[in-house]
């Protein structure tokens, strides 16, 4: 008779760090380990039966809050884009079991939902050790935005995530020259229900050993002094978006010891413009919502990427595969990339970024890093819209935010870096462009940009 297998051993929901060590900081307050599993079991003996919890807030300690107590109840977390409620009421028909957890004036929604603030803090004296999962526990459901308007949902397991987690502990405490992120501080301009702003600021801390500020600031004085209250070393996790807002205000930040980006690919030029500013390395990673992240650059030492240790390439062009590490099946990449080899690889653009006009292949990235290298554009992005009637050919259309130049000035300058037939047959001068929290700009929002102003 056959010995019964082993049962794969259980993961602990904090790793890295001990207990007393801080969590999270709020106004510069510590908030220990040991506090977070004590308020983890008080909001846990709160939630009510179901299957999902959607967290509606921004401080990043009350979401790690939801997080583990769901987990504790067998539960999962709901991570969608955005909470609006033609969202929410979009989630309940995929989850009709869910309930929310709500900060104060979160506004009403369509859920049963529970307040964070209700609920009273836990006892830390009770706490002995951290609870542990099953590998294969679903902890979390990513929601991106399909084609459809149905959001398209991506179940995260509790050991892949602990292994993308690790890899990334481990590259990230290279760059900082340190055995591990024991004692580092996060900031993050990044909401923590995004999958970025979820990896790289609660989840490094919960299974890296580092700790978190619990707010989320995006004012460049708020940013500022929010540093100002972490203690070194200090990391700051932001997006090329905010990167740009936080350079051009000109306000002097606190030391830092390295910055992170994610979510679109940063210009050699302004990577290099925030290492002189602030002294510190900056490195981008670079993932997707289905295989998590997978490799690093120090943009200004070069275009290649580096993967996360057991990560693998293959492929190449459009039909690149990563494989190996966390990603447990080998996952096609919607980036179009230069694979020199498994390890290595350049990143060409969007796979539904490359575009043709008149015969002349370009990608809206290209044109997007130069629009936006001119000195005076706040924030720009090109559109192409559908094939003119009468030409039969697609013409860009540029909308661009400046406080000094004019259409003319804009124009002229892109004449400089662009081939004429590239040249934007319109430019469309805004205050503003509807990105979202993470300083992305869907297309679904563009689209509606460019239906709301090229009225005909």
């Amino acid at each position: 008779m056959n010995a019964p297998s082993a049962l794969p051993p259980q993961l602990p929901l904090l790793a890295g760090a001990p207990l007393d060590a801080p969590l999270a900081w709020r106004a510069g307050v510590p908030i220990s380990r040991r506090q977070y599993l004590a308020d983890v079991d008080a909001l846990a003996r709160r939630l009510p039966d179901g299957d999902a919890v959607l967290a509606v807030c921004n401080d990043r300690y009350r979401f790690a809050l939801s997080l583990g107590a769901a987990m504790q109840r067998g539960q999962f977390n709901l991570m969608p884009p955005n909470h609006t409620p033609d969202m929410v009421e979009r989630l309940l028909g995929l989850f009709p079991r869910t309930h929310g957890l709500l900060e104060a004036g979160a506004g009403p929604h369509a859920l049963p939902s529970l307040c964070f603030d209700d609920v009273a803090p836990g006892r830390a004296d009770t706490v002995t050790d951290t609870p542990c999962f099953a590998p294969d526990t679903v902890v979390a459901q990513v929601l991106t935005s399909g084609s459809t308007g149905q959001p398209t949902r991506h179940a995260k397991r509790w050991d892949l995530l602990v292994e993308n987690l690790r890899a990334e502990a481990a590259r990230i405490a290279h760059h900082l020259g340190r055995a591990s992120l024991a004692g580092v501080s996060l900031l993050g301009t990044v909401p923590p229900h995004h999958m970025y702003g979820f990896e790289s600021t609660v989840l490094l801390a919960m299974l890296g050993g580092a700790s978190f500020a619990a707010e989320k600031p995006l004012l460049p004085a708020d940013i500022a002094e929010g540093l100002a209250q972490l203690p070194r070393p200090r990391v700051l996790v932001t997006t090329p978006f905010h990167l740009k807002t936080l350079l051009d205000a000109g306000v002097a930040l606190p030391p830092l010891d390295l910055v992170l980006s994610a979510t679109a690919p940063l210009s050699p030029q302004m990577a290099a413009r925030a290492e002189a500013a602030w002294q510190a390395p900056l490195i981008e990673i670079y993932g997707c919502t289905e295989a998590g992240q997978v490799a690093t650059r120090r943009t200004t030492d070069g275009a290649e990427w580096l993967a996360y240790d057991g990560v693998r390439l293959a492929g190449d062009g459009a039909d690149s595969i990563v494989s190996g590490g966390h990603v447990p099946e080998p996952t096609r990449l919607a980036d179009v990339l230069e694979v020199l080899s498994p390890t290595r690889f350049r990143l060409l653009g969007r796979s539904n970024d490359l575009i043709n006009v008149a015969g002349k292949r370009s990608s809206l990235s290209h044109l997007n890093f130069q629009l936006n290298s001119i000195d005076g554009v706040r924030d720009g992005a090109f559109w192409l819209p559908p094939a003119d009637t009468v030409e039969g050919i697609a013409r860009p259309v540029a909308f661009v935010v400046t406080d000094t130049l004019t259409r003319e000035a804009l124009l002229a300058a892109l004449r400089l870096r662009l081939d004429p037939v590239l040249l934007p047959r319109r430019i469309v001068l805004l205050p503003s462009l509807p990105r979202d929290a993470t300083g992305k700009l869907p297309a679904q929002r563009l689209a509606a940009l460019a239906a709301e102003q090229l009225q005909p």
